[in-house]
């Protein structure tokens, strides 16, 4: 029971963070299943936040798709290519060692708390239509996007983003609820990578996407309140990302020369 609650739990952080800040929270499901859950493999961790993050993103497709700012011919395109990448990613990132890809994993995390810090450009154009040209830059970009995602196993909402703008020069508003699309197609590829091999732990998958659902919710209603502090809020999580990612790096060394010692 007590296990439950903390599944539940570990989802609602990241569903709250999530509404908060809008990117980038997803990547707190790896650390969270191992270092608070328990999952001790770090590929059933991969695999089984990759499902959570990929229902997570189709969940919150749902009000943007509603509320018209999703480019479907962009995303969709975006998506499709990413999808080839985030198979490549999956397999790639299973054949490597845990305790390696955790520490490759931590590496990442940094390099997202470095993007939330970033300003975004909040220009672009919300009236952008797919041309050949665009469908191209997309595809390619889309590609890689799914490699580092499926690679990784994580949402990679804080590169889809930039990449959609990039390859279309869409609004920023746009890009976000395009992105959502490319995020649960990216996850739910790495999903099946891993659930292929047995590497998806299902109950506590669902226990973590109900959590989530609930913290979303909260989350976006609490962003409304606190919408003149998010740039303040993005900072914070972005320090935390960080003093997590040197967790992981410490405990992946230690496991390393604790073995090297044996």
């Amino acid at each position: 029971m007590l296990g439950s609650a903390v599944t539940v739990g570990a989802g609602a952080l990241v569903g709250v963070v999530l509404g908060l800040i809008g990117g980038g929270g997803s990547i707190l499901a790896v650390p969270l299943l191992l270092y608070g859950v328990g999952i001790t493999d770090p590929h059933r961790a991969i695999g089984t936040a990759s499902l959570a993050v990929a229902a997570s993103a189709a969940l919150g497709l749902i009000p943007h798709a509603r509320a018209g700012t999703v480019k479907w011919p962009c995303a969709s395109v975006f998506a499709a290519s990413g999808m080839i990448g985030a198979a490549i990613g999956a397999w790639t990132g299973r054949q490597v060692d845990g305790q390696k890809l955790i520490a490759l994993f931590a590496l990442a995390m940094l390099a997202v708390a470095v993007n939330l810090l970033r300003k975004r450009n909040e220009g672009g154009d919300p009236a952008t239509r797919i041309t050949p040209r665009i469908a191209w830059r997309l595809g390619g970009l889309g590609l890689l996007t799914g490699l580092a995602a499926g690679f990784f196993g994580i949402g990679g909402g804080f590169l889809i983003l930039p990449g959609l703008l990039l390859g279309s020069g869409m609004a920023v508003l746009n890009a976000v609820g395009s992105s959502l699309l490319g995020v649960a197609a990216f996850g739910m590829t790495t999903a099946a990578s891993y659930a292929s091999a047995g590497l998806v732990d299902w109950p506590i998958a669902g226990l973590f996407i109900l959590g989530g659902a609930f913290g979303g919710w909260f989350g976006q209603r609490l962003a409304q309140r606190l919408a003149p502090q998010r740039g303040l809020l993005t900072g914070l999580f972005a320090v935390m990302l960080a003093l997590v990612a040197a967790y992981m790096l410490y405990r992946s060394a230690m496991l390393h020369f604790g073995n090297a010692m044996l």
